[in-house]
């Protein structure tokens, strides 16, 4: 682990130094003002920038709903190598915990609770790209410079064990917070997603513990685990495990246009726009099924010869198609370009979901669909369609199209009135929810995999890893020998600063070899 390497020796230098800054410090201590620690306020930004995954990048075109056209800026393809690990991140909560402990119970009570969600977050995106990771070893300084490696298996139990008790945390304070206005509260100057509102924070604990439980369905019937029981807890006691009641409480990160700019933006217009084009999973999905999305999103191939607000003209590049040939489609006007109203003429752009309400609804469609827990599968169903319907300003009934002009420059384009009925596209055979059966999972999958476009980082391929839908599309333009990676190695240093534990790791999981089209325990 790299970046814990790096951590360790920093913390022995500040060590050795100490004890030639100590008379120093005495001295010049002013000893009117109390001694105190760094307030785990200010570590907060950090680990919560750390959990957002930027649109706009190669894992968005690995989730196969953008592409590059443009041999020099980018490719299509999927990994060949290692990934980095979320250490460095985790020792930034590690160093949050430690000064919330030396804060009274009041005031460190909500950092702790929050600290729980974010190791639960880190380890169960490290363990999602590799496999095993060292978990119970990590973490402990100058002791725990080599390791041991926890089971994946482990790692989720761990990891559900610290979301269950930060809910039980944050609810015990919610309940005092209502007698008692202000009593626990976190800094609302550096929680930049909700401002300190803790009841906001319980309800997307449990929301990503569903997302964490769903992504354990091949381990449904695993005793220790629990997954089923574990669903259903949070489902049947909404007082006790709160959940997002809409798109108001998404834990999601919104650009200010100054200090943040979204990916696509006027800055960067001139160079991308035709490079970058809409990709044939996502795009040509969203135009089968007759929905307003697939307008909101991308440009009309002009090309094609049908009309602007022709979903016939909505046609997304394939992914593994040859870079040369997709860039021949886009420049005759065959292939559609990412929507440039909709992404380039501001610095805001949309924001960027991180744990968002469409994705629940669907989850917990999922979860009905294959009998954890009763329920109405096809409300939640609609519910996520309808609230993504919402995030794109798809109306029921009037709306409004705008594409930029052929040939134009950004900001000269030209709008259409168009009506969608949500009764007639929900009355679609390909929408309208088939029941509890594989093809009406088929469905919730689907409309899941279109919520989590640009958004929750590399989840739409978790999902297709897991359950294969929708097909990606594979070849030589995304692909080496034809097969889409399953998982990551390990990053490099760690074989070095960590070699028996990481050798027993890749023994035990991959017979010894660390191999990116093994699967990983999570979906065997």
């Amino acid at each position: 682990m790299k970046s814990l390497k790096i951590t360790i020796a920093s913390l022995a230098i500040i060590v050795a130094a100490s004890g030639c800054k100590k008379e120093f410090d005495q001295d010049v201590q002013n000893k009117n003002q109390p001694v105190t620690g760094l307030s785990p306020a200010l570590l907060l930004p950090n680990i919560e920038t750390a959990i957002f995954e930027s649109a706009y990048n190669q894992v968005e075109r690995q989730n196969q709903y953008t592409a590059c056209n443009y041999t020099y800026y980018d490719n299509n393809k999927y990994w060949t190598g290692s990934t980095g690990l979320d250490y460095s991140n985790l020792n930034n909560v590690v160093a949050m915990e430690t000064e919330s402990n030396k804060l009274n119970a009041t005031l460190s009570k909500p950092y702790l609770a929050l600290a729980k969600f974010f190791r639960a977050y880190f380890f169960v995106r490290m363990t999602m790209k590799v496999g095993d990771v060292p978990m119970t070893d990590a973490l402990k300084g100058l002791d725990g410079l080599t390791p041991k490696y926890d089971s994946q298996k482990q790692v989720f139990i761990n990891a559900l064990a610290l979301l269950e008790d930060a809910n039980k945390d944050l609810g015990e304070m919610n309940a005092v917070n209502k007698l008692t206005t202000g009593t626990y509260v976190v800094d609302s100057k550096y929680d930049f997603y909700f401002r300190g509102d803790l009841t906001k924070w319980q309800k997307v604990v449990n929301a990503y513990r569903l997302r964490v439980l769903i992504n354990l369905s091949k381990k449904a019937t695993d005793a220790e685990l629990n997954v089923k029981a574990q669903f259903a807890s949070i489902i049947n006691n909404p007082t006790k495990y709160p959940l997002l009641s809409g798109m108001d409480d998404n834990l999601q990160y919104v650009y200010d246009g100054v200090f943040s700019i979204y990916p696509n933006s006027p800055r960067n217009f001139g160079n991308d726009a035709t490079r970058y084009n809409m990709a044939a999973t996502y795009l040509n999905t969203l135009a089968s099924l007759n929905d307003l999305r697939a307008m909101k999103v991308a440009e009309p191939a002009r090309g094609l010869g049908f009309g602007d607000t022709d979903f016939r003209s909505f046609v997304g590049g394939a992914s593994g198609q040859d870079q040369s040939t997709m860039t021949n489609l886009v420049q005759a006007g065959k292939i559609s370009l990412i929507g440039r109203h909709r992404y380039y003429e501001t610095l805001t752009g949309e924001n960027t979901f991180i744990v968002g309400y469409p994705e629940m609804c669907f989850n917990i469609a999922e979860a009905i669909n294959q009998g954890w827990v009763t329920g109405d599968a096809e409300a939640w169903y609609k519910n996520g369609i309808y609230s993504d319907f919402g995030f794109y300003g798809v109306n029921d009934g009037a709306n409004t199209v705008t594409f930029q002009k052929s040939g134009g420059l950004l900001g000269d384009d030209v709008s259409y009135p168009v009506t969608f009925s949500y009764a007639t596209y929900y009355a679609q055979p390909a929408v309208k929810y088939a029941g509890n059966t594989a093809d009406g999972l088929k469905q919730i999958l689907t409309q899941k995999y279109l919520a989590f476009a640009r958004n929750s980082g590399q989840e739409a391929y978790y999902q297709w890893r897991r359950t294969g839908i929708p097909a990606f599309d594979i070849g030589p333009g995304n692909t080496d020998g034809g097969v889409i990676p399953q998982r990551y190695q390990y990053p490099a240093n760690e074989r070095t600063a960590n070699a028996t534990n990481y050798n027993a790791a890749v023994q035990s999981q991959f017979g010894g070899k660390d191999d990116i089209y093994q699967a990983l325990w999570i979906v065997k």
